[in-house]
């Protein structure tokens, strides 16, 4: 129920009810006077803590804004780089939701807090007055009523008129007094329906806006925030393939460090302490010492590993002689004089160890220590990728393209190891290989197909871009402007031999079928750049800064993917004459022996018979003479220099070596940290060789020892790793050296002695030194 009105016409008989609605009233009027009070106070604390929170928030982002993202590696992706502008975004987002929250702060005291006050002190104030005045008029009326009416009766008749009339005059006046006290009250009553809650309204209309404020730079935020999603997804499936090559490379270093040794640009580095002579005697000072032998300089820093700061300036000397020291001369360990040309007298240092002095010794003579890469054997085969190797490449993609183009986690799925390794002795079977319109069989899952296909690529010597353009590309990747990738990509691919540009032609044609299909697979660009990188330009040398360069041979592929069209169908800006170009992959492929990085791709040792060879030759000319005559022509026709993937091609016609039934257990197209990410694999070895045909065949190993009765009895190097099922046989690793290797009564298996210990090797895990 509300409160009940006050009548003026009460105000004449002041009745008991009439005093007991007033009273409600003023009790009304003094509740609304306090709580307005109290939300005055209450706007005030509020202001305070809105200022407090603009301020923190202003220096979180500042703090933001101020802090810059360091990338490993010389270059940022595109990716890292939208990470790292990410802070820089954030905090100008926050500033600019501060600065309206500034402004709707300013204007609460406006807006709120002195509304309220002017109404309480005005409206409610006034009220107050005016019952102060209207208690003190009912006070002097009572009084002077009382007065008056204690009169005796016997006063004279004038002095009784004088006193009704002035107790007339009273009664007037409070009469008066009551009518602007009722209507002042009732006043206020009124107002404060929107004199009170209208400034509340503006306030929150304030609110509002800073909020809508927010509600706008979110919509503003929205196309980088998306953008900023996908990049961070990016880097994070970029990490857990980089994360699992670090570690498995971790692991290999604390398995065999020596193997894993980075090649340095120094002939040797390492920490040696050097004697000094001091006022109270010797002492020997840590320093990180390098020798180049080109220069024989030798650059000594004195270095406290425990501090981790220099202990003073650095010295160079130029090596004049290195003496091994006697132990029996000085009381130290593996010590060693050294002499230098532009420094007197002798700088005596001592080794870690008596292998670090005899490592130091050997590279001061002049000799180099071996170090060890992740490079393929030297002592391999220089035959092309054939029509086996194509025709099995070409019969998984159409497997896919027909049956599995739309399963979700395309190639990113592994399949399992035994089933994948069953398949591809298949297909590597010379009669399946050569019934070229036979597809691969429904029994087949599709994930077996696609891990099949990735083995494959990894089983090749090299890289399918090949390592002497393994940094080309990546620097390719690190440019900024996009345009200027494309372009570059598209001159170094154009620099692949014919066949390593064919199939990745026919592979690239693929996966950008596959990536229009990543609604339904989910496999976008980015999904397959970060699948098939490591496995098309994998390094050379194993390190972590070569894992770290694992995201732009992504990106790599992911320009290859997206710009497949114009890469392998037309001709780089910048391009050689036929002539030219012929020659350069003539002399790729005919180069002989050829290094480890500019070798051709190869998979299995063969020799090409006289017969053939003179007829590729022949076929090799022909092509230049007739390239030199219509040079003009061919190079205005972009498809004369395409692969064509169905005409005859001599270098795929010259050998077609058996296959064997049987692969080795490496490599594993499978990571075993996550079912569904790709995880990347080290580099796998090429296939054991093997061969049936007469006229290109090798020599196998038991018949070259035999043939040789001077010594029967050879050194063998081991191609890959193999764990011993039997104790009869030999567990090692790829690239252990076998002593006393020799035919055994098993076929298919040799017999050697590695530390001591005589046991079987299987033959085709092992090359004769």
């Amino acid at each position: 129920m509300g409160l009940p009105a006050l009548e003026f016409s009460d105000c004449c008989l002041d009745s008991p009810h009439f005093r007991e609605t007033l009273k409600s009233h003023e009790a009304e009027l003094d509740k609304t006077n306090k709580f307005i009070k109290e939300l005055i106070k209450d706007g005030k604390s509020l202001v305070v803590a809105l200022k407090n929170l603009s301020s923190a928030k202003r220096k979180f982002a500042d703090s933001l804004n101020e802090f810059k993202f360091q990338c490993i590696g010389d270059a940022e992706t595109d990716d890292e780089m939208c990470i790292a502008r990410s802070l820089q975004e954030f905090a100008t987002v926050l500033r600019n939701l501060e600065d309206e929250r500034i402004r709707m702060i300013e204007n609460a005291g406006e807006v709120l807090i002195t509304p309220l006050e002017k109404f309480r002190k005005e409206q409610i104030g006034a009220a107050k007055e005016a019952k102060k005045k209207y208690d003190k008029e009912t006070e002097k009326y009572c009084g002077t009523l009382e007065k008056h009416l204690n009169l005796s009766s016997k006063k004279k008749e004038s002095q009784l008129q004088e006193a009704d009339s002035q107790v007339d005059l009273v009664r007037q006046h409070f009469y008066e007094v009551s009518l602007e006290y009722v209507f002042k009250v009732q006043e206020v009553q009124e107002r404060k329906m929107f004199e009170f809650v209208e400034p509340l309204l503006a306030f929150l209309q304030g609110l509002f806006t800073f909020y809508h404020h927010g509600y706008e730079l979110a919509k503003d935020f929205g196309d980088f925030k998306t953008q900023l999603t996908i990049s961070i997804q990016n880097t994070r499936n970029r990490f857990e393939g980089t994360r699992s090559e670090v570690e498995s490379l971790m692991k290999k270093m604390k398995e065999n460090p020596l193997e894993h040794k980075t090649i340095s640009p120094y002939t040797m580095e390492g920490y040696l302490y050097v004697q000094e002579k001091r006022h109270f005697g010797t002492s020997w000072v840590k320093h990180y010492c390098t020798y180049q032998r080109d220069s024989k300089q030798i650059t000594m820093v004195p270095f406290d590993q425990k501090s981790g700061g220099k202990g003073g300036e650095d010295e160079s000397v130029t090596l004049k002689s290195c003496t091994r020291r006697k132990t029996d001369s000085i009381e130290k360990r593996f010590c060693f004089d050294v002499e230098a040309v532009d420094r007197p007298g002798v700088i005596t240092m001592q080794a870690l160890s008596e292998e670090d002095r005899r490592l130091w010794m050997e590279a001061m003579d002049g000799r180099e220590p071996v170090y060890n890469s992740n490079k393929d054997s030297q002592s391999e085969g220089t035959a092309q990728l054939d029509s086996i190797g194509f025709s099995i490449i070409r019969k998984c993609i159409h497997a896919v393209e027909t049956r599995g183009i739309n399963e979700q986690g395309l190639y990113r799925i592994v399949g399992v190891n035994s089933r994948v390794q069953k398949l591809l002795s298949v297909l590597m079977d010379p009669k399946m290989a050569s019934e070229t319109e036979t597809d691969i069989c429904a029994e087949w899952e599709i994930k077996t197909i696609t891990s099949a296909l990735k083995t494959y690529l990894r089983m090749l010597p090299g890289p399918l871009m090949m390592y002497q353009f393994q940094r080309s590309f990546i620097k390719a990747a690190k440019l900024e402007n996009q345009e200027t990738r494309v372009s570059e990509i598209h001159s170094l691919v154009h620099r692949l031999p014919e066949k390593n540009r064919q199939m990745l032609q026919l592979l690239m044609n693929h996966l950008a079928n596959v990536a229009n299909n990543h609604k339904q697979n989910l496999m976008t660009v980015a999904n397959l750049g970060v699948v098939f990188g490591p496995t098309l330009l994998r390094p050379q040398e194993e390190t972590v800064a070569a894992i770290m360069d694992i995201k732009f041979q992504n990106i790599v592929i992911e320009i290859l993917i997206e710009n497949h069209e114009k890469i392998f169908n037309t001709v780089p800006d910048v391009q050689l004459t036929s002539t030219q170009l012929h020659l350069l992959r003539k002399k790729s492929n005919d180069s002989k022996p050829p290094s480890c990085s500019e070798r051709p791709l190869t998979l299995f040792h063969a020799v090409q018979s006289t017969e053939k060879q003179e007829q590729r030759n022949s076929i090799i000319n022909s092509s230049l003479e007739s390239v030199s005559s219509n040079t003009n022509s061919i190079l205005n026709s972009s498809s004369s220099l395409q692969p064509n993937m169905n005409s005859s091609d001599p270098d795929l016609d010259v050998v077609k070596p058996t296959r064997p039934n049987s692969l080795p257990p490496n490599p594993s197209p499978t990571s075993p940290l996550s079912p569904s990410w790709p995880m990347f694999s080290a580099p796998s070895s090429p296939m054991p060789t093997s061969s049936t045909s007469s006229d290109s065949s090798p020599v196998r190993p038991e018949e070259a020892v035999r043939g040789d009765s001077s010594t029967p009895f050879r050194k063998a190097k081991a191609l890959y790793a193999c764990k011993a099922e039997h104790d009869s046989e030999l567990s090692f690793t790829a690239g252990t050296v076998f002593d006393n290797v020799h035919p055994s009564q098993e076929p298919g298996w040799l017999e050697g002695t590695l530390n001591g210990k005589t046991g079987l090797i299987p033959e085709n895990y092992v090359e004769f030194l």
